[in-house]
């Protein structure tokens, strides 16, 4: 039951870019086309759609359906290797009603990179559709070099299958991002701030399963409906999951409302273990972070990792999400490893189905 892992890119494959949920104001432009210089750069044919650049005003990148019909056109396309937002946003939850999952059931899978919002429509792929996906950076971080011991998503997705392990980042970036109006090609990652993984109890952990999640903030309107069945999906794998999940914004009492929902819908009946992500989401007067996560999962009878590498604040492992990862935590060592030995596809990409979406930017 695990989920189908796309061909490896190669040079010479297309990448295409298109933004399902917020697109590129003109003044990070000279950013966005920095980051698909590096593309280009690594060898790789790089096309834009038209759900992109048109951002100073709204929001979001298009309309609902026509950022549904792009994703749905990309997604499909046989010659489409990779699809990679320049980031998230907002409001990505409009597109799933307008996405046919049984479609991409049916076809074989690209890559599709990102996190926070994006994970909106990353979630129903894995658990509808059967697709691997990887989190942990998007198309505006692709310029930095990644943080020792961790590795690049292209690492990942270029990666000829075998095992891929990631240690745990010494130190963070303390607030915000780098401005990227006044330096575009910035490509080191400034982190001062000592950082290291928690376990909410005890000292040692060693949990391995396939890795399910994204961002708190989006996933948890998904709970209840059949975008966002963890539960139902965690029942039918070979072996229990590790729930993964990290906060954008939203302050303690926020995460631990979400955090209670989604256990109330069942998204920690079957699994193996829980990943919280490094947050700079604030405190609130009487709740921490932590204690916001203890509040609501303090009592699963699994470790539950704190500050992970992945989510809002620099650095960020890329993680296979839908692939087996086994988590150690320990005072030797604190990593992650996936075996990304390759899956069949059930049938060629697009099936000859492409043709009912729109037409290719």
């Amino acid at each position: 039951m695990s989920a189908r892992l796309p061909a490896p890119l190669r040079p010479g494959d297309t990448i295409a870019v298109t933004a399902p949920s917020s697109g590129v104001p003109h003044a990070l432009w000279p950013r966005f086309d920095v980051a698909i210089a590096r593309l280009r750069r690594r060898g790789f044919e790089v096309i834009e759609g038209v759900c992109l650049r048109d951002a100073d005003d709204h929001h979001v990148s298009a309309s609902k359906e026509a950022r549904a019909d792009e994703l749905m056109a990309l997604l499909v396309d046989p010659d489409v290797a990779a699809v990679v937002p320049p980031w998230g946003g907002e409001t990505g939850i409009d597109l799933l009603r307008f996405m046919d999952f049984d479609l991409l059931a049916k076809c074989e899978p690209c890559w599709y990179v990102g996190f926070s919002d994006i994970t909106t429509t990353m979630l129903p792929l894995t658990l509808r559709s059967g697709w691997a996906t990887l989190h942990g950076q998007n198309l505006m971080d692709t310029p930095y070099a990644p943080a020792s011991g961790l590795l690049h998503w292209l690492d990942v997705a270029t990666s000829e299958g075998g095992e891929l392990a990631q240690t745990a980042a010494t130190h963070r970036r303390t607030e915000g991002w780098d401005d990227y109006v006044a330096d575009p090609e910035v490509d080191e990652l400034t982190l001062t701030e000592p950082t290291r993984w928690a376990l909410l109890d005890g000292d040692v952990a060693d949990v391995s399963g396939p890795l399910i999640g994204g961002c708190i903030e989006v996933l948890s309107p998904l709970a209840g409906t059949p975008y966002g069945d963890v539960r139902g999906w965690a029942q039918e794998q070979d072996q229990p999951p590790i729930v993964l999940l990290e906060a954008a914004e939203g302050n303690a009492f926020e995460v631990s409302r979400a955090l209670h929902g989604l256990r109330l819908a069942g998204w920690f009946e079957r699994c193996a273990g829980v990943l919280v992500g490094r947050t700079p989401a604030p405190d609130a007067p009487t709740l921490t972070q932590h204690e916001a996560v203890r509040d609501a999962l303090g009592d699963l009878d699994v470790p539950v990792v704190l500050d992970v590498d992945f989510g809002h604040q620099q650095p960020m492992m890329p993680l296979v999400l839908g692939a087996a990862a086994r988590v150690e935590v320990g005072p030797d060592g604190q990593r992650i490893t996936q075996d990304l030995r390759r899956m069949l596809a059930l049938t060629p990409r697009g099936d000859g189905n492409g043709s009912n979406y729109g037409a290719q930017p």
